[in-house]
């Protein structure tokens, strides 16, 4: 067993899925707290120590979905929602306010593992990324030293994942990446297969970068195959 620096937060109000989730944590090694709402999700927050946020959307004070933008006001702690909200509209709502990661109940021990270590390998990197690359196409342009990244000179915000999607697309302009790659890329190699996260992530990040999502400017489907960032 490896025992894990990162402290995970619990936030879940049914009792039976938290003790669930604290156990497969302690057999992993990682540390963690739990709390059942989101009023002692903020508290915990504030407090620090927190590295990585378990989320339910469904709790008893008020939505999950405020508990993210609240926290993305001023922090961009990892946050993996845990929800049995299985529509696409759900989870893309989700990841567009500031969401990571979306794991829809029920689920199993090795699929929770796999995703709260994708977010700790995110999470490390962002750390020690000491790159000083700034690399721009058209009016968009990426600072990888920074981690920001501008469309006509402003601001553009962006989620973990959504940031981590395009630095590979500015990485690999004119190289189309297949959906397989991309996952192994983005999320792991233990992730799988997970299309439609893909999409789901592909969709959001369209939508703040593209003036018409429909008709991409920068990041190209190719049918059947995967994605490539334009390089002409």
């Amino acid at each position: 067993m490896i025992n894990y620096d990162e402290n995970i937060l619990v936030v879940e109000d049914d009792v039976q899925i938290s003790r669930f989730i604290c156990y497969a944590l302690k057999q992993e090694g990682f540390r963690y707290q739990a709390v059942d709402s989101a009023q002692g999700a903020l508290e915990m927050i504030v407090l620090g120590h927190i590295d990585l946020i378990l989320l339910d959307l469904g709790l008893p004070d008020f939505d999950g979905m405020e508990v993210i933008e609240k926290v993305r006001e001023w922090s961009d702690i990892p946050i993996l929602v845990i929800s049995a909200r299985d529509q696409d509209k759900e989870k893309a709502a989700a990841l567009d306010i500031g969401a990571d990661d979306f794991l829809t109940k029920p689920f199993s021990t090795t699929e929770l593992m796999a995703r709260i270590r994708v977010a700790i390998r995110h999470l490390r990197k962002n750390i020690g990324n000491d790159t000083n690359t700034i690399l721009i196409k058209d009016d968009l342009k990426i600072d990888l030293s920074k981690r920001l990244v501008y469309l006509r000179e402003v601001e553009v915000h962006m989620t973990p994942m959504e940031y981590s999607l395009l630095a590979l697309f500015f990485k690999n302009i004119g190289k189309v990446l297949t959906t397989r790659y991309i996952i192994q890329k983005v999320w792991g190699v233990e992730y799988g297969d997970d299309t439609q996260a893909l999409r789901t992530l592909m969709a959001g990040l369209r939508r703040k970068i593209e003036s018409n999502p429909a008709k991409p400017q920068y990041i190209v489907t190719e049918i059947g195959v995967g994605y490539r960032m334009k390089d002409i």
